[in-house]
């Protein structure tokens, strides 16, 4: 059987011993090494050359961010992070992500009341960057790319390969393993009076989705707001479904309202990118966009089915800028994508689908 080596980093005696044996629990991973700081966190990297990384977002002297970035500098090695459910561990979480970590997991401690949840998302992050030695974009090359499109750079984006109307009503994003950073490739890159509102969907722990909106709507022109029952959608205001809820949009006298619920429990996940591409559909029909982002899984294809049905029109990030090529591909081979495009020209096309203008056909 061939082995996936693991390096646990926290400060924690106690978190080293949960993380390890969570992971040694699989009969295909071994923890190869274990380390106290980010300093010690080099060098077992640079000595094991192990799989994949845990990293603790916190930790006395170097902590998790400097970690990373010296890391990834060196090494393509994917790392986790394990971040607090507090609000600076969320935000420290994102910039982790912009620094090259690839995903991210609630720390399983003694208050965290789902820790099986946790284990299984865990083992299979592991399993999944080990094998597929994913890994974003370096921090360098997302700030260089970053630069370019400040200064007017931005990547032209091809001719439309089916037809498409540009008067659009209403744009569904889900995304999961590599979302965070996606999002900031999409989002802060739309105009101001954006004709649409968006709704997203973003795969993460409870407590981690008010922050990302907050991020984003500091970086962006659009507002960006987490969402509440009876917020009503609108024009050049982008809503994040709130962990742990699933969203119902119903219409009424001209406006679309906003309410959310508990999971029946029918869904893996919650928020569910099925359940909000669906709403959206069944309440914008024809006039409906769907993205699908970076993710592991599948969910998105049942809602996505649902909106190809009402006449909508799908964009897919295509694999070389995925973190994971899982949910963008699931909706591809389904058949239900219009569009494959890379990241960075996904805001050039939603901008082309909702100005009112006609798409240019090939």
């Amino acid at each position: 059987m061939e082995f996936t080596g693991g390096l646990v980093v926290d400060d924690s005696a106690f978190m080293r011993r949960a993380i390890t044996k969570i992971l040694e629990n699989e009969p295909d991973i071994r923890v190869v090494a274990t380390a106290r700081s980010g300093e010690e966190a080099i060098t077992k990297a640079q000595q094991e050359n192990p799989d994949v990384i845990t990293m603790d977002v916190e930790m006395p002297g170097m902590g998790g961010l400097e970690a990373v970035r010296n890391i990834v500098a060196h090494q393509r090695v994917p790392i986790i992070m394990c971040s607090s459910l507090t609000r600076e561990g969320a935000d420290t979480t994102f910039r982790a992500l912009e620094l090259g970590a690839v995903d991210f997991i609630a720390k399983p401690d003694a208050a965290y009341t789902n820790i099986n949840e946790v284990a299984r998302d865990l083992v299979a992050k592991v399993r999944t960057f080990a094998r597929r030695g994913a890994r974003p974009m370096a921090a360098h090359e997302a700030s260089e790319r970053a630069a370019e499109r400040k200064l007017g750079r931005d990547p032209a984006v091809a001719p439309m390969h089916t037809s498409a109307r540009g008067n659009f009503e209403c744009v569904a994003i889900g995304t999961s393993t590599g979302g965070p950073v996606a999002l900031s490739h999409v989002i802060p890159y739309l105009p101001a009076d954006f004709a649409t509102p968006i709704v997203i969907v973003q795969h993460m722990p409870l407590g981690f989705t008010r922050p990302l909106a907050d991020r984003l709507n500091a970086q962006s022109k659009l507002r960006v707001v987490e969402a509440a029952s009876g917020m009503l959608l609108a024009k050049g205001t982008a809503i994040v479904i709130p962990s742990g809820r699933q969203v119902r949009l119903v219409r009424s006298l001209g406006e679309v309202e906003v309410q959310l619920s508990a999971d029946d429990g029918t869904s893996l996940h919650v928020p569910s990118v099925d359940i909000m591409t669906e709403q959206v559909a069944n309440v914008y029909g024809p006039l409906s966009v769907g993205v699908i982002l970076t993710g592991m899984g599948q969910d998105g294809v049942k809602g996505l089915k649902r909106l190809k049905a009402r006449g909508g029109y799908v964009v897919g990030q295509d694999e070389k800028t995925c973190v994971v090529y899982g949910m963008p591909r699931a909706a591809a081979v389904a058949g239900l994508v219009d569009r494959v495009a890379p990241l960075d020209e996904i805001s050039g096309i939603l901008s082309s689908l909702t100005s009112g203008s006609k798409a240019q056909r090939l």
